[in-house]
């Protein structure tokens, strides 16, 4: 018994120095401009960009076959923050400031269709098939699928309401603006 265990935490601890040394040795370099460019983004893996997620948003903003605009959900910040680190000179006529939103269902017009259901990309929204669907508020992005694609337009956007998980202690400059 002592052989079989004494015989496993040595291959174990063999093959574990073996992947070490390969993730060491054999290690791809990646564009360090693309992990600074995602750490920028959201993440909020939205798709408003026409990519699938953050990480293949911010490959092809590194690598500049995409506009350092198309992240809607980040608004101008994010786009001044990427234009300054790519040094690209940006016009902001175009990028809209935003307030974030989730989305809401009014319960007296859902009938049940499953069309923002099947559109969420967070699965924020709860239901079934001819049931009343509702959101789940901490899980929206507010990425505006789901209203796009309401035959009724039982849902809509609503500012974030402050909670104590979301105040913040305002800039004194902007209060004596």
């Amino acid at each position: 018994m002592i052989i079989a265990i004494g015989s496993i935490a040595l291959l174990g601890l063999t093959l574990g120095g073996l992947l070490g040394l390969a993730s060491r040795y054999l290690r791809v370099e990646g564009n360090p401009l693309t992990d600074k460019v995602a750490a920028l983004l959201p993440g909020s893996q939205c798709g408003q960009c026409g990519y699938p997620g953050c990480g293949p948003a911010a490959e092809a903003i590194a690598s500049g076959t995409a506009a350092v605009t198309i992240c809607v959900p980040g608004g101008r910040a994010v786009v001044e923050e990427l234009a300054s680190l790519l040094g690209q000179a940006v016009n902001l006529a175009g990028v809209a400031e935003q307030a974030p939103t989730v989305a809401h269902i009014n319960e007296n017009l859902c009938i049940g269709c499953c069309k923002c259901f099947k559109r969420c990309p967070s699965d924020a929204i709860m239901g079934a098939n001819n049931m009343i669907h509702s959101v789940f508020a901490d899980a929206c992005i507010g990425c505006g699928k789901c209203f796009e694609v309401c035959p009724t337009e039982c849902i809509e956007m609503r500012p974030v309401a402050a909670t104590l998980q979301t105040w913040f202690w305002p800039n004194p400059a902007q209060l004596s603006a």
